[in-house]
């Protein structure tokens, strides 16, 4: 009797542990489907929900709980801004000719609603509608405007994009023309024009080099003139004042011999004597003709006189 208890005790308890264990893994399941409801957007982006297959909200910055087997995430939508590189597109000028344009859309997205349900394929919508936009501006414009307007053609087409994204929930920021490429051919003659511009440029800058070193020349051949001017006036200027100084100094020193002398009180010998002297520096002179004074016989005797009286004093 025992031996029947005992398994029907053990059958029943394992019965309750496999009850617990499915219970507990019910609750973890459970919890695990509520906690991986629970979502949080990070910044910068939205997420649109469907609830039943429509849309429920465009859930914003922060936790957010979505209902299971009810509600759906449709979409993750960034909000920054965004850039698109488009190839090289094929566009005719005015005049005809036949040339590449590659552009840069830089675009934001600022109704994640209407981005979602706006058009099936925002990027590639952009992309077509930037294409014929091109060919649309480009078309009324000849070739040498093309090349010099980028940033006439950038507005327009930036503001026909925002106008036409509007409905997409998209705001277009700007738009860039990356690369103009025209034909092989006038790729050519711009550079041989471009080439002979730089040329003429270079040219010209030779020319004004070759003129202001001319200018430079003169410029220091005139100041060298007037310096050498200024130095020789300087010079006759010294020299002047030279001689004048001289003269002045000859005339003091006269006047200080007159001085002198009328001082001494001189007797008529000495003054005949002097006047003796004075003849004869005449007589040793260039003179043609000398006029004797009458006295020159009173002269001559004094001289013998004072000669006599040097004569004396030589043997005392």
């Amino acid at each position: 009797m025992k031996n029947m208890i005992l398994p029907a005790f053990i059958t029943g308890q394992m019965n309750t542990d496999l009850v617990v264990l499915l219970a507990v893994l019910a609750i973890i399941l459970l919890l695990a489907a509520i906690i991986s409801n629970f979502k949080v957007v990070p910044q910068a982006h939205a997420y649109v929900v469907e609830r039943l297959g429509t849309f429920h909200a465009a859930w914003g910055t922060g936790l957010h709980f979505k209902i299971p087997f009810i509600d759906r995430l449709a979409k993750k939508v960034s909000l920054k801004e965004q850039v698109i590189d488009f190839p090289p597109q094929p566009v005719i000028t005015k005049d005809n000719v036949t040339m590449q344009i590659d552009t840069v859309v830089y675009f934001q997205i600022t109704d994640p609603k209407l981005y979602c349900y706006g058009v099936e394929n925002p990027i590639s919508a952009i992309e077509n509608l930037t294409a014929t936009t091109l060919r649309n501006i480009i078309g009324e414009m000849e070739l040498d405007h093309t090349l010099t307007s980028r940033d006439v053609i950038n507005s327009k087409i930036r503001v026909i994009l925002d106008e036409a994204t509007d409905p997409w929930g998209i705001k277009v920021n700007r738009v860039e023309l990356k690369n103009i490429i025209p034909p092989a051919e006038i790729q050519d003659s711009m550079e041989k024009q471009m080439k002979a511009e730089r040329e003429r440029r270079a040219k010209i800058l030779d020319a004004e080099g070759e003129k202001r070193s001319a200018i430079l020349i003169a410029e220091g051949q005139k100041e060298s003139a007037v310096l050498r001017a200024e130095a020789v006036k300087e010079t006759k200027i010294r020299e002047a004042q030279g001689e004048a100084e001289a003269i002045l100094s000859v005339q003091r020193a006269l006047a200080d011999a007159i001085k002198l002398m009328n001082e001494a009180h001189p007797s008529e010998q000495v003054i005949a004597l002097k006047s003796l002297e004075a003849f004869q520096a005449a007589a040793d002179g260039n003179a043609t003709k000398i006029i004797i004074p009458s006295n020159i016989q009173g002269l001559a005797g004094l001289a013998t006189t004072v000669k006599e009286l040097m004569g004396q004093d030589a043997l005392s």
